[in-house]
């Protein structure tokens, strides 16, 4: 009788698609060794469950997650930078920025740095996503295996970003973190990507493991943090009278040259007198130099409770200290005094340096 079931089995038409049965029984023939024939019933083309190839624009679900992983992974080797150097490339408008957010208690999960943590789960999605895509390494895991890992990571990271959303909206009010934002978003994305690759039939089945990691994560982080009294102070909660800063460097006759040369041109570089950013860009071009530049004070009138940014500041929608304005184009950050030559298309000869140190 298992000899008959074989011969139709492996005598069926070519043309037709192989059609799965919900019942399993055993097989044995002379050629091959056949346990069992287990399948559902339908085309083997509309298995839903081993679908892993959903598509988003015309790029599959696996390449989506491996390019936003990479990005999340970046975004977090950023911040943990920031975290062990307690350094930032400007200074935010506000006051408060990523570095009080790294510097506070919230930064550590049990000894743990955060962005760390954050490292690790962008890569593993990564790695599980190129896994998927048939680029990954060498390990037998399976396509049903890699998505219930791809499901299960993405739920714990976007649960986190949420529960880390809430600390920065109530716990760091009036702080900005940029790159904290850009992490919470790639966390959601991951976690809506992925789920693209099921059937709503299967995603209400898995609303049960969702929650169970959801509140895992939950918990784990509120333990973490039980015994946490935030020492962070707001900008809000600060109040700075306006100070200057002493320029001891010397120009040169390059760098007085290059700050007419952004005075003729109508340059502005936006500041304030708290930013180390901003003290550091002025020295960059030396006491005589930095007198010549076209520089705006953000706060005037000092920083804190009632005192707020210059109109002409809130003007142009700068995102911190120092920002340069040449010829319509915005330079966020400080910068190199050869890039800011370069931006304002600055050239200089002997005789212009002449004329420069005569003048």
């Amino acid at each position: 009788m298992a000899s008959i079931f074989s011969s139709i089995y492996l005598s069926r038409p070519p043309s037709l698609p192989a059609i799965r049965c919900s019942f399993s029984f055993p097989l044995r023939s002379k050629r091959a060794s056949v346990d069992s024939l287990a399948c559902r019933c339908g085309t083997s083309s509309n298995n839903d469950s081993n679908s892993g190839a959903s598509n988003i624009f015309g790029v599959s679900t696996s390449s989506w997650c491996a390019a936003i992983g990479t990005l999340g992974f970046i975004d977090s080797a950023y911040l943990t930078y920031l975290k062990l150097s307690n350094s930032e490339v400007f200074c935010p408008t506000g006051g408060g920025s990523c570095s009080d957010v790294l510097n506070s208690e919230y930064s550590h999960v049990f000894g743990v740095p955060l962005p760390m943590v954050g490292m690790v789960s962008y890569a593993l999605v990564t790695l599980l996503a190129l896994q998927q895509a048939g680029m990954g390494w060498p390990l037998e895991l399976g396509e049903m295996n890699i998505r219930f890992l791809l499901l299960g990571s993405t739920t714990a990271m976007a649960t986190a970003s949420a529960y880390f959303l809430y600390l920065l909206s109530t716990k760091f009010a009036g702080t900005t973190c940029l790159y904290c934002l850009i992490s919470v978003f790639l966390s959601f994305s991951l976690l809506l990507i992925t789920l693209k690759a099921y059937t709503l039939e299967n995603i209400q089945k898995l609303v049960g493991l969702q929650l169970s990691i959801a509140a895992i994560v939950v918990a784990v982080l509120s333990n973490s943090y039980m015994m946490v009294s935030p020492k962070i102070v707001g900008s809000s909660d600060i109040t700075l009278d306006p100070y200057v800063t002493e320029i001891t460097k010397q120009s040169n006759p390059w760098t007085i040259a290059l700050a007419k040369h952004l005075h003729s041109i109508g340059a502005k570089m936006y500041g304030a007198f708290w930013c180390s950013h901003c003290n550091e860009q002025k020295q960059m071009f030396g006491r005589e130099a930095a007198r010549l530049l076209d520089y705006v004070e953000c706060y005037p009138d000092g920083v804190g409770k009632g005192r707020k940014m210059a109109l002409e500041c809130a003007i142009p929608g700068l995102e911190g200290f120092p920002t340069w304005i040449i010829k319509g184009k915005v330079l966020s950050g400080e910068q190199t005094l050869q890039a800011l030559a370069d931006a304002s298309e600055f050239t200089l000869d002997d005789s212009n340096a002449l004329a420069s140190v005569q003048d």
